[in-house]
């Protein structure tokens, strides 16, 4: 969306002394604030930001002036307009942890931000108590986050539960997770994750408007099992043991007493992002989420060898059924371009499309002449000699098939030219068993012979039945 920038350069001349002569945009994260990059007429840049609450930009404004106080590294705030719909903070550059994750100085990059954090998560409650948006971490936050998972990632994926006892078990997870000793609780920042992390070179935390006072492992574990961030077990567990001596340092508290919470937050922090890239990734097909899925069910499935779902029975049934799904929601790039061939029911919906690209065709076979009106053909597919025969000569199914080949075609030789990764091609009918197999068969066939340096991948998902073509070729 674009928005009206004048009040925004009204706010940096007369917070700055300067006009900006440009601005940006800058990429959006996972809300729905608009960051610019301003060129300033002396030289300088900042970041304007659009905010997409209110409540959210006061929050921020203020506890960043907080923090900066109290000697944590947090952006500079330089103006905000009195409706807090925009303000101006510090350009930190484009440089995050996580842009840095792979490199070889990423092992003491993360450690200081483990310091870094500890200091942020133990600055007093009385400067910053009074200047958060939200409430303190409770029971009702937990159910929240678990129902989240549950109706936005679980439901969506056909894991099948029984309501009663996987509430049941979020009811017991929610009363431990808040009992956790108050001597452990502080400023959490609620998504402490290596994006929210900017190297100038020393880290810098940014995005905290959601925080609140609550158990700060939460903040250790968050950065930890980040998805793509891929740590190791003795990595984490390294990391880990750093924050719990800082933090106790700080504190007065046993390190031992912090890494013992870090298990069922660690769990609970990955059941919360799951519900999140389930509406980010599944609803909304922004593809950073659905790319972060394989990874978090990797992490939920060490979880659940850690053996921290083993007091919840009802939810580790439904932990071990996801983390078998892991390959369902992969999407490995091997620098081909892969173009999916679905048949399917229409009563049963669209194919799903996880791999964040979103768009492809979708042809409707139902104007055909339908073979399943017949009892002689309706046990049988369109992958049958006597289906096939029965289009071939009582419909035009060849017809159909060759003018949506002639359609898909050239969208096949721009994507190979491009190189793009994936395409997907649908074929509905009533039952998906007949008239769109059939189809869907001849057209992955054409392409695959077509077009060798593609890999076609022919599913008909009402038979489970999955063929791959040019997958050695080259």
């Amino acid at each position: 969306m674009k928005y009206d920038l004048e009040p925004l350069y009204a706010l940096c001349e007369s917070s700055l002394g300067s006009r900006p002569l440009e601005a940006s945009a800058l990429p959006a994260a996972g809300g729905d604030r608009q960051y610019y990059r301003l060129r300033l007429g002396d030289g300088r840049s900042v970041i304007g930001v659009r905010a997409d609450s209110a409540a959210d930009a006061r929050a921020f404004v203020s506890l960043s002036e907080a923090f900066a106080a109290a000697g944590v590294r947090v952006p500079a705030i330089f103006g905000a307009t009195p409706d807090f719909i925009w303000y101006l903070e510090e350009d930190l550059g484009d440089t995050s942890l996580f842009s840095r994750l792979t490199s070889v100085e990423a092992p003491e990059l993360v450690a200081r931000t483990v310091r870094e954090l500890a200091l942020l998560n133990t600055v007093p409650a009385e400067a910053w108590r009074d200047l958060t948006a939200y409430s303190p971490f409770s029971r009702r936050l937990v159910m929240w986050d678990l129902n989240y998972f549950k109706y936005e990632f679980l439901k969506p994926a056909g894991v099948a539960f029984d309501e009663d006892r996987l509430e049941d078990d979020f009811e017991n997870f929610a009363e431990k997770l808040t009992d956790t000793d108050p001597r452990l609780w502080g400023f959490m920042m609620r998504d402490c994750q290596s994006r929210n992390v900017m190297l100038t070179p020393e880290p810098c935390f940014i995005d905290y408007q959601g925080g609140r006072f609550g158990p700060c492992v939460y903040d250790a574990v968050s950065l930890m099992w980040q998805a793509k961030a891929g740590f190791s077990d003795d990595f984490r567990r390294e990391m880990l043991a750093l924050y719990a001596w800082e933090f106790g340092r700080i504190r007065g508290v046993d390190p031992s007493e912090v890494t013992a919470a870090a298990g069922p937050f660690a769990l609970f922090r990955t059941l919360q992002v799951l519900g999140a890239y389930g509406f980010r990734g599944l609803v909304q097909k922004r593809a950073h989420f659905i790319e972060s899925i394989p990874g978090a069910l990797l992490n939920l499935r060490q979880l659940v060898e850690d053996g921290e779902t083993d007091l919840y029975p009802e939810l580790k049934k439904v932990c071990v059924a996801l983390t078998g799904m892991a390959d369902r929601f992969s999407h490995r790039s091997d620098g081909r371009l892969h173009v999916k061939v679905f048949s399917f029911s229409y009563k049963k919906g669209y194919p799903e499309d996880l791999s964040g690209n979103g768009g492809g065709f979708m042809f409707d076979c139902r104007g055909l002449h339908n073979p399943g009106r017949y009892d002689e053909y309706k046990r049988l597919t369109g992958r049958d000699l006597p289906v096939i025969e029965f289009l071939r000569t009582h419909s035009d199914a060849d017809g159909f098939a060759r003018k949506a080949c002639d359609l898909v075609a050239p969208s096949v030789e721009t994507y190979l030219r491009r190189g793009f990764d994936s395409l997907q091609v649908g074929f509905g009918c009533t039952g998906g068993r007949h008239r769109s197999v059939y189809c869907a068969e001849a057209v992955a066939r054409a392409l695959a012979e077509a077009y060798p340096d593609a890999v076609v991948e022919l599913i008909h998902r009402e038979q489970g039945i999955t063929e791959i073509f040019n997958q050695n070729q080259r």
